[in-house]
């Protein structure tokens, strides 16, 4: 089968999910482009899935109360060495914590290992002009504000380890669509359909290869995960994660 594109949107679209893995619907923001290809990778088989549906959003909780808590102890000392090490590198605390709009649009305070100079937040609009995504959202490639062991620290995703307390309070999961750090409030209200299962660690985006892309893209990868949630898909999701910390893939 070839596919044929006419325009240079619908190549630069058809680029990015080949990256991603096969794909069954491309949209478009005018929602005209439908391409029908094969199963995707995510795609819930519930004849050999493990555990869907109501049976396993039971089962989740626990899953992630044990997944997290070992995690947590086998990996405190390099948690306590990233402490020290952001200690020395620059003046602030260890830990940064935000807002996040978390389950059904709930606010909570998600946690970090500190990445950035104490005073990120107050000189942001300096260098807002640098943002390559649309406003909420915002990236700037090589940060200026980023130390320089909050540098290592994103790069192989050690920042990341406190949201594993997250998890343990009930705030988060280990598989889960990212929590944003602008309300939801500025959501579009189809945008509103990932507030409907907890936030996670990690998902679909984050195995994505990139680290880049728009939130209307990323929301369509959050339904995806929500109309095909199960143990499977999840262990799924969790590998490939390891794999992509292991390789430093999309930081």
């Amino acid at each position: 089968m070839r596919l044929l594109f006419e325009t240079k949107e619908e190549r630069k679209i058809w680029k990015h999910y080949k990256s991603f893995g096969s794909f069954s619907r491309v949209l478009e923001s005018s929602d005209i482009l439908d391409i029908a290809v094969s199963k995707p990778w995510y795609k819930t088989d519930f004849e050999t899935t493990l555990l869907s549906g109501t049976r396993y959003m039971r089962l989740k909780r626990l899953i992630d109360i044990v997944l997290s808590f070992t995690f947590l102890m086998l990996i405190m000392p390099v948690l306590i060495a990233c402490a020290i090490a952001i200690k020395i590198d620059s003046p602030g605390p260890v830990f940064f914590i935000q807002d996040r709009t978390g389950f059904g649009g709930k606010p909570f305070k998600i946690l970090k290992l500190r990445t950035m100079r104490r005073d990120a937040d107050k000189i942001k609009r300096k260098y807002a002009h640098l943002n390559t995504l649309n406003w909420p959202d915002f990236k700037i490639p090589d940060d200026p504000r980023i130390t320089r062991v909050g540098s290592f620290l994103r790069k192989t995703s050690l920042d990341e380890i406190p949201q594993f307390l997250n998890v343990l309070f009930g705030d988060m999961s280990m598989v889960g669509p990212r929590p944003t750090s602008f309300s939801a409030s500025t959501y579009d209200l189809w945008h509103t359909a990932r507030l409907d299962i907890k936030p996670g660690i990690t998902g679909l985006w984050q195995i994505s290869g990139r680290n880049d892309i728009e939130f209307d893209e990323r929301v369509r990868m959050d339904v995806a995960y929500i109309n095909n949630v199960s143990l499977t898909l999840d262990l799924k999701i969790m590998v490939r994660t390891l794999t992509a910390v292991l390789r430093q893939e999309g930081a």
